[in-house]
């Protein structure tokens, strides 16, 4: 089903480091069923990185490969978007599943700052990619999952 969910998102200079630790917390607390932030440390990575006017800011990310963590939040996801946000992945599902089986959604920083799960098309968001499982690897299989989980 799911093999993996990666997140994603970038604190620039400007931003205040914990507010967007808050906002990736807000996913990965509710994949793990844990809000403790101490639980959430060892699942993030975080990485100094340079932009592209030789600014500062740091990149902090997760991958989450358990099978019940990945269906908690795919659930909690779909349970908490809007349904609005909801009809625009229905819409937009095939041309967010790639050939490599990954299904791709951007959040709203802001909105998780706040607990809402809201969709974003900014390149400033919360990015997850939902790697889906199908052998042999099938796109057609991997769309009919990615509607059961977010349709």
């Amino acid at each position: 089903m799911i093999h993996y969910i990666n997140l994603r998102v970038i604190a620039h200079s400007t931003e205040d480091l914990s507010r967007v630790r808050v906002a990736l917390d807000f996913f990965l607390g509710n994949a793990t069923g844990k809000s403790d932030n101490h639980v959430t440390d060892e699942l993030i990575e975080v990485t100094d990185i340079e932009g592209h006017y030789g600014n500062s800011s740091v990149m902090l990310s997760s991958q989450i490969t358990r099978k019940s963590d990945s269906v908690r939040l795919a659930r909690f996801i779909r349970e908490h978007m809007s349904h609005e946000d909801l009809e625009t992945l229905r819409n937009e599902m095939p041309d967010r599943l790639d050939d490599d089986q990954v299904f791709h959604m951007r959040f709203d920083k802001q909105s998780a700052c706040l607990g809402k799960i809201v969709l974003s098309s900014s390149s400033d968001a919360i990015i997850a990619k939902v790697k889906i499982a199908t052998f042999p690897k099938n796109r057609v299989h991997a769309g009919q999952i990615v509607e059961e989980l977010f349709g």
